[in-house]
């Protein structure tokens, strides 16, 4: 079983969305054999539902957010494959490495940040979940999903 970790700032909004969504589809393409969680580098949001916008944005598409509760990121978890959302939280993470990149490394349009829409309107979420349904499209059709 590979274990695939999202993490971002406060995990409420991206990584959640990419939780959900990079789930929905291993699952919709029959991958029984990665198993995915969320957390954030930061412990303030700890045990709290994902953020209402990103939530309304994820059942708008399909998805169900309900299960959600933030967790801190356990660097001492034995993960597989660490996916950051921004450079940001990369570097809260250490750095890259062999089994730590940031999670637009597996975009088809290009690497880059994921950007933070909590301090913005409804269209940062929409736009936050165009970009994490291609990253997640791309990483679930990899033969097998790898660390290196």
């Amino acid at each position: 079983m590979m274990r695939i970790a999202v993490v971002c700032l406060g995990n409420i909004c991206r990584s959640p969305m990419a939780e959900v969504v990079l789930r929905d589809r291993l699952e919709a393409s029959g991958r029984t054999d990665v198993e995915v969680s969320s957390a954030g580098t930061g412990d303030w949001h700890v045990g709290e539902p994902m953020d209402r916008r990103a939530a309304a944005t994820l059942s708008r598409h399909g998805y169900d957010p309900s299960g959600h509760r933030a967790q801190q990121y356990d660097a001492t978890a034995d993960y597989d494959l660490v996916l950051a959302m921004d450079a940001s939280n990369l570097a809260d993470l250490g750095g890259p490495s062999a089994r730590v990149r940031l999670f637009r490394d597996f975009d088809p349009v290009g690497p880059g940040d994921v950007p933070d829409p909590y301090f913005g309107g409804d269209d940062g979420f929409d736009e936050v979940l165009a970009i994490v349904e291609r990253v997640a499209d791309a990483l679930q059709e990899l033969p097998a999903v790898e660390a290196s």
